[in-house]
Formats: C-alpha cells, sequence, structure tokens
C-alpha cells in the first residue's frame, strides 16, 4: 500500500508543477515589465583603475562608488536630495573628478540626440550651478576643466568655469539653415555622430562642423497632439539621390579666437564621418568619405593653418562601414585601425604616416569590437566572434598579434567594460534561453566576482513554463547555408502540424539569429508558443557576422537575395512533417517590414500572412546615405530600385497583410506606408491599416506599445 502511495505522488507531483504554470499575459511583457532583466546604469570607470561608478535610480537618484575588487559600496558620492532633489538621468566627471556635470530633465530629439538641463556640480564646495537657463545639447568639459561647451540653437557656446561667463563661438547656426556643432538628421541617423565638435587633449583648440542646409529639400510631419489645429514640423532630410548638407570642419584656437577651416573639401561631394585629435594636439585627422562610399581617405590636419594631406586610404569593390577604432599611441608613433579589406574585419597597426606595420588578428571570422589599448604592456582588448557568428567573447592579444587569450569562458554574447588601467573588465553575458549575468573579470579571463544575476527575472521564470530556444541550420536550393532558430509550442508532437510565424529584419551587417536573450520578444514568442505556434528567425544573405563577401552580396539589389533566402526558409519549413505549409506567416519591423511585405508578395506560395510594422516601401523614400551605401542613387541604379520595391508587386497579394505606422516617424516617414496603400488600393487589394499619431520610428509611450502588440497578436490568431 505504502508503495502505491509513493507512485501515487511521483505521478501527480509533476502533474501538479504543470498545473500550476502560470500563462504569460501580455500586459507584463509591455506594460509592467516584468521580464526585465539586470544592467549596470551609467558605469564609469574612475582614475585610480580600483573604483567605478555607477547611476542608481529609487526614490531620490545617486552616484555611487563601487570598489572593482570586492564590489564594496564605499561611498554615495552624490545624492539629488542634496541639491534639491533634481533628479538628474546622466553625468559626467571632468579629468580630475573633481567637478561633476549634470543633465536633467532630458528630452529627446531624434533617434541619439537629446537636449537637457545642465548643472555643474563642485564635490569640494558643494556648489551647485546651473550652466544655462534653457535646454541645451552636447555639453561636456575641456580637457584642463576650464570650459564647458555646449550647443544651443544650432550655436556653439563656451562657458568659463572659474569665471562663470559664457561666450558664443560662432554665429552662423539657424535652425533648418545652419548647424554648428551638432550634426544634421542624416549624420546622426547613419553614422552615428551627434556630437559634432572635439576638444584638442590640451584644451588650446576646438574642432568642430559646420552643416549647410539651407539647400536640403525639407521633409514636414503633422504633429496632432490633442490641439484644434496640427502643428507642423519641419525638417531637413535629404531622400536617396537628393542634396546633402554642406559640410566643413573649422577649427577654433580658444586663446587667440582664430578660426581656421581645414582643408579637407573636394570639388567632388564627399562625407566628413569622423574627426579625432592626436594626442599631443598637433594633428587633427579627419575621415572623408566619397559620396559612394567606397572610397576612404584618412586625412591629417594642422590647426594652425588648416592645410591637410592624405595619409592613408582604403577602396573598396561595394562600401566600406565607418566605425570608431582609430586609437592613437600616447605618443603620436602609430595609430591602430579596423578594417575589412582581408574580407573580415580585422585590427592592424599602422605608422602616424599611414605606413602598414602589421595585421594584428587574423581569420575568417570578425572582430566585432575594439575595446582598447594597454600600451604599457602592450596588450590590445577586443570582442569577435571567433567561435561562432552567433557567439561573441572577449579576447585578449598581444600588439605583434601574438599570445591570444580568450577571457570570457561561457557561450553566448559577451559585452566588455573595461576600466581605465585595464586591469579589471565587467562584462555582461546572455545566452538565448539565459538573461544578463553580470561579472567582474580580471584581465587574464579570471572571474572575481558576479555584480548581478537577473535574480528577480530567474525566479520569475520559474513561474511559467517555458519553450527553449534552438539553433539550426539549412542550405538552399543555390546551396547556401543560412543560420537560423526555432522555438516549438509547449507540448510539442512531431505528429501535429503547427503554424509558423517567422521573424526577419535581414537588413545590411545586421543579425537576429545570436546566442543572446532577446528581452520582450522573446517573452512575446514565448507567449505565442503557449498558444501553438512555431516562431523561427533566418539570417539571410546580406546579414552580418560572415564576413563581407555574404554580407555586400546585395550590393544594389537591396531585397532581392534577402526575399529569396526567406522563401526558401519557408520552403524548408513547410517540408518539416510538424508544420503546416498553409500557415506561414512572417512580420517585420522597419528593414523587416520592408522584407514581411515582399515576402507576401513574391512568396503568396508560401506564406499566406505578413505583418510590416514602419516598413520602407520604396528606397527613394530613405535618406541618401544608407540607402545609396547599398545602391547608388536612383539616377545610376533605377532597376534596383524599382524591381524590389514592394510597391511594384501589389498586384500579387493573396494572404493576410498588416501595415502599421506612426504618424511621427522621422525615420521611415509615414509617406512610405501611404505610398503603399494607393498602389494597394488601385490594385483593389484588401488589406488591414493602423496609424499610430504622432508616434515616432519605435512607437511607444504608454499604453502604446501594448497596443500595438495586441493588435499584431490578434491579427495572427484570426489569421494565421
Amino acid at each position: 500500500m505504502m508503495k502505491k502511495k509513493i507512485l501515487l505522488a511521483l505521478i501527480l507531483t509533476p502533474l501538479c508543477i504543470l498545473f500550476s504554470q502560470k500563462n504569460i499575459v501580455q500586459e507584463d511583457i509591455f506594460l509592467n515589465h516584468k521580464f526585465s532583466q539586470d544592467w549596470v546604469f551609467g558605469l564609469t570607470s574612475m582614475n585610480d583603475g580600483t573604483h567605478y561608478t555607477t547611476l542608481e535610480r529609487a526614490e531620490t537618484t545617486s552616484i555611487d562608488k563601487y570598489n572593482y575588487e570586492t564590489g564594496e559600496k564605499v561611498a554615495t558620492i552624490l545624492n539629488s536630495n542634496e541639491i534639491n532633489n533634481i533628479k538628474f538621468n546622466d553625468y559626467e566627471f571632468n579629468n580630475d573628478e573633481t567637478l561633476i556635470l549634470l543633465s536633467s530633465d532630458t528630452e529627446k530629439i531624434y533617434r541619439y540626440s537629446k537636449k537637457a538641463i545642465f548643472h555643474l556640480y563642485n564635490r569640494d564646495t558643494k556648489e551647485l550651478i546651473q550652466i544655462f537657463d534653457k535646454k541645451i545639447q552636447l555639453a561636456q568639459f575641456s580637457p584642463n576643466s576650464k570650459y564647458i561647451s555646449y550647443v544651443y540653437r544650432n550655436n556653439i557656446y563656451i562657458y568659463n568655469t572659474e569665471t562663470r561667463k559664457r561666450k558664443k563661438i560662432t554665429h552662423k547656426g539657424l535652425p533648418n539653415k545652419t548647424i554648428c556643432g551638432g550634426t544634421d538628421w542624416v549624420y546622426e541617423e547613419e553614422f552615428g555622430l551627434v556630437k559634432g565638435y572635439q576638444w584638442s587633449p590640451n584644451s588650446t583648440y576646438l574642432a568642430y562642423y559646420t552643416f549647410n542646409e539651407s539647400k536640403v529639400p525639407e521633409f514636414s510631419m503633422d504633429m496632432f497632439e490633442g490641439g484644434l489645429y496640427p502643428r507642423q514640423e519641419r525638417f531637413k532630410y535629404p531622400k536617396a539621390g537628393e542634396r546633402n548638407a554642406v559640410v566643413k570642419i573649422n577649427i577654433f584656437n580658444i586663446d587667440t579666437d582664430d578660426d581656421v577651416v581645414a582643408q579637407v573639401n573636394k570639388k567632388t561631394e564627399s562625407y566628413l564621418p569622423r574627426i579625432k585629435w592626436t594626442n599631443r594636439s598637433n594633428q587633427l585627422f579627419v575621415q572623408r568619405l566619397n559620396r559612394h562610399q567606397n572610397h576612404l581617405e584618412l586625412i591629417s590636419v594642422n590647426p594652425l593653418t588648416g592645410k591637410s594631406k592624405i595619409i592613408y586610404e582604403e577602396k573598396d569593390k561595394y562600401y566600406i562601414d565607418i566605425h570608431d577604432n582609430l586609437t592613437f599611441y600616447k605618443d603620436d608613433s602609430g595609430f591602430l585601425w579596423t578594417s575589412e579589406k582581408d574580407g573580415y574585419n580585422h585590427i592592424y597597426l599602422f605608422q602616424i604616416n599611414g605606413k602598414e606595420r602589421r595585421q594584428i588578428t587574423k581569420g575568417k571570422w570578425e572582430v566585432t569590437q575594439f575595446y582598447g589599448y594597454d600600451e604599457a604592456n602592450k596588450i590590445l582588448y577586443y570582442q569577435s566572434n571567433e567561435d561562432s557568428p552567433l557567439d561573441k567573447n572577449i579576447y585578449r592579444i598581444n600588439v605583434w598579434g601574438k599570445s591570444k587569450n580568450k577571457l570570457t569562458p561561457q557561450s553566448g554574447v559577451n559585452n566588455a567594460s573595461f576600466n581605465k588601467s585595464y586591469t579589471y573588465f565587467i562584462n555582461t553575458h546572455s545566452d538565448s534561453n539565459t538573461p544578463n549575468k553580470i561579472k567582474l573579470f580580471n584581465k587574464i579571463g579570471e572571474e572575481i566576482r558576479t555584480i548581478k544575476d537577473s535574480k528577480k527575472l530567474n525566479q520569475t521564470l520559474k513561474e511559467y513554463e517555458l519553450t527553449k530556444k534552438e539553433f539550426f541550420t539549412f542550405k538552399t536550393s543555390e546551396g547556401v547555408k543560412l543560420n537560423a532558430w526555432m522555438m516549438k509550442p509547449l507540448g510539442f508532437d512531431e505528429t501535429k502540424k503547427y503554424p509558423v510565424l517567422m521573424y526577419v529584419y535581414g537588413g545590411p551587417g545586421s543579425q537576429t539569429v545570436t546566442n543572446s536573450w532577446g528581452g520582450s520578444n522573446y517573452m512575446w514568442y514565448q507567449f505565442l508558443c503557449q498558444k501553438g505556434y512555431i516562431i523561427v528567425s533566418i539570417d539571410n544573405r546580406g546579414t552580418g557576422g560572415r564576413g563581407a563577401k555574404f554580407k555586400k552580396c546585395t550590393y544594389k539589389e537591396l531585397g532581392k537575395l534577402e526575399t529569396i533566402d526567406q522563401i526558401e526558409g519557408a520552403k524548408y519549413l513547410s517540408n518539416l512533417n510538424y508544420v503546416d505549409p498553409t500557415r506561414i506567416g512572417i512580420w517585420g519591423w522597419s528593414y523587416g517590414g520592408y522584407m514581411s511585405s515582399l515576402c507576401i508578395l513574391k512568396g503568396s506560395s508560401y506564406f499566406n500572412t505578413a505583418i510590416a510594422v514602419a516598413p520602407v516601401t520604396n528606397w527613394r523614400f530613405y535618406d541618401t546615405i544608407y540607402t545609396e551605401r547599398y545602391m547608388q542613387t536612383p539616377k545610376e541604379n533605377p532597376n534596383g530600385y524599382d524591381l524590389n520595391s514592394p510597391i511594384h508587386h501589389v498586384d500579387s497579394l493573396i494572404g493576410n497583410y498588416f501595415l502599421i505606422h506612426g504618424s511621427a516617424d522621422d525615420n521611415v516617414h509615414v509617406q512610405n506606408t501611404y505610398e503603399m496603400v494607393d498602389a494597394l488600393v488601385n490594385a483593389n487589394k484588401q488589406f488591414d491599416l493602423f496609424i499610430y499619431p504622432d508616434k515616432n520610428h519605435s512607437i511607444y509611450g504608454g499604453n502604446t506599445r501594448l497596443h500595438l502588440f495586441t493588435q499584431i497578436t490578434d491579427f495572427i490568431m484570426k489569421n494565421l
């Protein structure tokens, strides 16, 4: 009798666990943020190399100081209750860490740019000074801490921290006309360049950009905001083939007020995507890129005269990606640089005159991030995908390309933040089914301690029965091997037929198939798996992590090979015994919306449902820098633009198609969706449409993200 009771208990226990598991609800994903993983915010390494600071947000905001080795909190450097409860959201130390620049009441402008109220806090005197009575941009200490530079209404100002007087050093700035010290929309979005000025290390010079936008066409958006009449937002946006801003670089001498123009402009149009001073302040290095973006020149400029000379240049059959990996030796005798010129992104050493000394890293894998150079020990630190295109690990190697060591033991994606002396790094690691673990390592890869381990989230996840993300590969009919992942429904049964939802982005250099935690989308996919769906994502040709040849094969024909590969993926899935071939859908956002639209139009035999959020529908509507990098101009490549535009394939629509866009999308303009609507109506095709008033490309704020995904889920449940 006792044996029967034990047997019954063993049978009932897993059943009780199974039935006690919670169902995922979308409110917890998109509104309550119940599944948020741990992060370390505002991480700054201090000068001593043994401490770091973080930004802590609770009832008050504070800058807290920690010991790297022990993890002990040794001090609160500043708490908002000490400064009239100003809830600062970012901070910057000056070079000797006696002053702190605080930003508060921050207002976003575009993707990266923002303006805020800035205060200067003196750690010795405890004095707090507001720099300016209005919101300003790009505030920064000069290296000697004598000045704080900033941009206001498109002009550069410097605030003297000793005399407390301000000085306007540019006078040409006017909204939608000229920008001094900032950058225009397209440089910000496509080159990631926001701060359009840079101090020389000796604080003598301020090199700054000037954008003359007067002849750049304007784009306008109606902003409704609950008023009786809409307000029109107008900004300069150069669409493919149109005129760009005229960009110049000036060098202002703080001591003499001399303002020299850097002689880096050519008669033919070019971009100036990066500037950087050498350590001795006697040269300003400027990167110049032709409009086709396949010829890069590294130019040295004399700050006294503005005269320039070409130090190094690179040419590519397709295009060259811009990076921030130019690193000078302390004595300016040489510099480190990354390049794809051997087919994979690697680190090179050059003499200061541009002569190549050696290639430091080599192999059929990519350096995905360069962290820095410990010159005292001749050691470089970097991130790469040497083990797999799906993984990223942290490595060290000496400057001769020898003694390479992997510093992170776990597979997955590792991101490092090194201290200033390169003796420690804080590593943030996740894998496809495990959220962030943040740990401290020393410079030879020994684990010192755990800082955060997403403990709360991991406890929460135990309340749910979750499926696993599994990786797989398949070959297309052309013999191309593609990486992919799959999440199967709970209680998966190979004898049943399941519907499939594919997620696509697919743009140049991107990856959706990585061994990393997928955040809110991962939990939404778990939600759909609970509803009986298989979720799949495939990295098509043109995506990153597999070298230049794989990435650049889509040149001048965006959408063609990518769509072929996604259709091949649907074909592969439709032949699996457990997939219902009549119920394969696809969704994507931005470039992914472009892809999902093409897939249902060109692959109507395989896809019955598609959701396109904020899609590009015609590359003629998108900006110069991004589009022309991959397509050249519409005049040079009209077929490349037209043959793979969803607008020109609407006659093929058979299945269920859902278009979603924000009316205030400054990036992919709602014009794309309106033109698609017009084409669909002219073709007498039925579809679903939803516009989010005053929402930008990210479509968020309040209940918006929950509303969006509820709509998408309902559409999937109804049609797939």
